[in-house]
């Protein structure tokens, strides 16, 4: 038996023991002293009166049978709880909430129903996906009870048939799964619990409200696994979107070509200003082939711009002379 089963076992015990116990409520103490009280008052009275004995002898035993009436008779039940009572075995009705009565030793309060929404954890340990890979999941289950005769009279202990049910319903659904589908899927693994739970208590007088699921636990040589897989998948990706952006590049080139084949001026220019933006930079060389050279012409531009530099240079020169 697993943990968690050993888990409930336990809360089944300490349930019925919770159960078995005997409710007195504090305000039937309290009458029940008051009259015991009342009682040892009105002896001592009648000894003062000097009253026959048996009338006192009356009087105590009528006052204390009383008492003992309302101690176990008189019970109270919270706002959100309904006693269900049997009288000799037999089921005749709910009491509460509120103070109510019952017979002693003909009627008792065999179950105490809480009627508030009440939260059960349950898992599933070890249990093989439709992929046959094992998996721990741990859920939560939001539930409560709309019918406390069924729930007192149909099941022997409520609490604890719903969390089996909850167990098995897990156990079911992840058997019909794939491990993709656990970790992608919870909200319709949620409702589809929630569905297969809540046919099985509805009998019991037992709603389910919503079924949360809070964990999922695979093998650690799995996620291992998973996580070299997802990251070869960016990579994969990556390596894509390179190759896409190369071809982009390529086919822009491809069609700047077909531009410059049409027009070489273009072209000269386009070179030009390749050189340019290469001089621009402090110190640095370019060293340009000779072919280059002779298909740009940039001989001849060289030696016009030399020209033009030394006639520039001539006319700065003249200029001085004849200021002097």
């Amino acid at each position: 038996m697993t943990r968690r089963a050993n888990q409930f076992t336990r809360r089944n015990e300490e349930q019925t023991q919770r159960r078995d116990i005997i409710r007195v409520p504090a305000v039937a103490v309290a009458t029940n002293l008051l009259l015991l009280a009342i009682s040892l008052l009105l002896a001592w009275l009648m000894q003062g009166i000097n009253a026959p004995d048996w009338v006192a002898v009356v009087l105590l035993v009528g006052i204390n049978l009383v008492g003992v009436y309302l101690l176990f008779g008189l019970k109270v039940a919270d706002q959100w709880e309904k006693a269900v009572i049997l009288r000799f075995g037999r089921f005749i009705g709910l009491r509460g909430p509120g103070i109510f009565a019952i017979v002693p030793i003909i009627d008792r309060a065999s179950t105490w129903i809480d009627h508030r929404v009440m939260v059960t954890p349950f898992s599933a340990e070890k249990t093989l996906t439709k992929d046959t890979v094992p998996v721990d999941v741990d859920a939560v289950l939001f539930w409560l009870v709309w019918d406390a005769e069924k729930a007192a009279l149909e099941v022997e202990d409520y609490r604890v048939a719903i969390s089996w049910a909850a167990q098995t319903a897990l156990r079911e659904v992840l058997g019909q799964m794939d491990l993709a589908d656990i970790l992608v899927g919870r909200a319709r693994m949620d409702k589809e619990l929630q569905k297969i739970i809540d046919e099985r208590t509805t009998p019991w007088g037992i709603t389910v409200q919503s079924v949360e699921i809070r964990d999922v636990i695979i093998p650690q040589e799995l996620e291992d696994a998973m996580s070299r897989q997802a990251q070869a998948e960016r990579e994969r990706q990556a390596r894509v979107i390179l190759g896409e952006s190369e071809q982009q590049i390529a086919q822009s080139f491809a069609d700047a070509s077909l531009a410059y084949k049409e027009n070489p001026t273009a072209l000269h220019l386009r070179a030009m200003n390749m050189l340019f933006e290469g001089l621009k930079q402090q110190g640095a060389l370019v060293i340009v082939p000779s072919s280059a050279v002779d298909t740009m012409n940039l001989g001849g531009i060289a030696g016009l711009t030399s020209l033009a530099t030394g006639i520039d240079l001539t006319g700065s020169q003249g200029k001085q002379e004849r200021k002097k």
